[in-house]
């Protein structure tokens, strides 16, 4: 696996905060550049990147702060899905246009189910993989995970503690075509939810993690594995045919994890996240590291690319890594 360089952005964060709105960028970069020179132990060193283009998505009116940012394919080449929620549940959904000048198409709001009373706290959104218009949004205070099918209400799911991570269980088409299934890291636990069940309100399994650890990242593989990471410092991968760990990939960061992805070119291989400064690339069957960058700050916010292997970071200077990860 070879790596392009990643490339800091030293523009405005993504979400920036103009008095009583919150607002989300979009930015164009030229991935063109040079090989990236390597320094100890597989350490990759950036190259600076050229800023494009740039633009202000003017239909997310947030008036709290923005918790979580989820982007997904919408129909058509050139649609993306930009999904937003803020520290009250307020969701905004936007499809976006990659070519013309407009980029906005159609967008639609859903205030949360208690119209907002009450103390902000950390949200989440997640996109379902198979069904584009389906959409999850957690709130951590309120102990609860809403689902929408565009602006229609579906169901709620109400969690023993409070959700940190959550994400679509991705299941081959032989299995389960709609993904109704959500796992969701909520203190040690790992909960697993099927929607189209009622008892038990909707969950159908709980793996419980060491006492005292908290899971901070879950995420899916396109096959349908789970892998889990957070206070430990080490991923856990989960089959779930039979709800069983697969591999423990154990010291793979240096403090607690706080986001995971798996590889989208090589299943067999997953990005970890630290609550430092560095992201790690390893085979999470061998617990081997292949490679690694860091940024010049400590990450706030990590996401990778749904078909692709392109990584990037937010850190607290305010500059914005970006990697890209190709298959030989």
């Amino acid at each position: 696996m070879a790596t392009a360089p990643p490339a800091p952005l030293t523009s405005p964060p993504a979400a920036a905060s103009t008095r009583s709105r919150d607002y989300i960028v979009e930015w164009e970069i030229s991935m063109d550049g040079a090989m990236p020179s390597k320094g100890k132990e597989s350490l990759l060193i950036p190259d600076n990147a050229q800023v494009i283009s740039s633009s202000v998505v003017d239909r997310c009116p947030h008036r709290s702060e923005i918790q979580s940012v989820a982007l997904a394919e919408g129909e058509g080449d050139n649609c993306l899905i930009l999904g937003t929620v803020d520290s009250y549940g307020h969701l905004i959904v936007s499809c976006l246009d990659i070519v013309a000048d407009d980029i906005d198409r159609i967008s639609y709001s859903v205030p949360p189910r208690d119209c907002g009373v009450g103390e902000g706290s950390w949200a989440g959104i997640c996109f379902s993989p198979n069904q584009r218009s389906m959409v999850a949004v957690a709130r951590q205070l309120c102990k609860s995970i809403d689902i929408y099918d565009q602006d229609i209400h579906v169901r709620s799911l109400r969690t023993l503690w409070y959700p940190s991570s959550f994400s679509f269980v991705q299941c081959s088409p032989q299995v389960n075509e709609s993904s109704s299934l959500l796992a969701i890291a909520e203190g040690s636990q790992l909960s697993i939810w099927d929607m189209r069940m009622n008892n038990n309100g909707g969950c159908v399994q709980r793996i419980s993690g060491s006492i005292g650890d908290i899971i901070y990242s879950v995420c899916s593989s396109p096959s349908g594995l789970i892998a889990i990471g957070g206070t430990d410092r080490a991923v856990t991968i989960y089959d779930p045919r039979r709800w069983s760990a697969l591999s423990r990939w154990v010291g793979c960061s240096k403090y607690e994890i706080t986001g995971l992805s798996f590889s989208s070119v090589d299943q067999s291989f997953i990005y970890v996240q630290g609550v430092d400064y560095e992201i790690t690339c390893g085979r999470w069957k061998e617990s081997k590291r292949e490679f690694s960058f860091r940024g010049d700050s400590n990450w706030l916010g990590f996401s990778k690319c749904a078909n692709t292997d392109v990584v990037a970071g937010w850190c607290e200077s305010g500059s914005i890594f970006v990697a890209d990860a190709r298959q030989l």
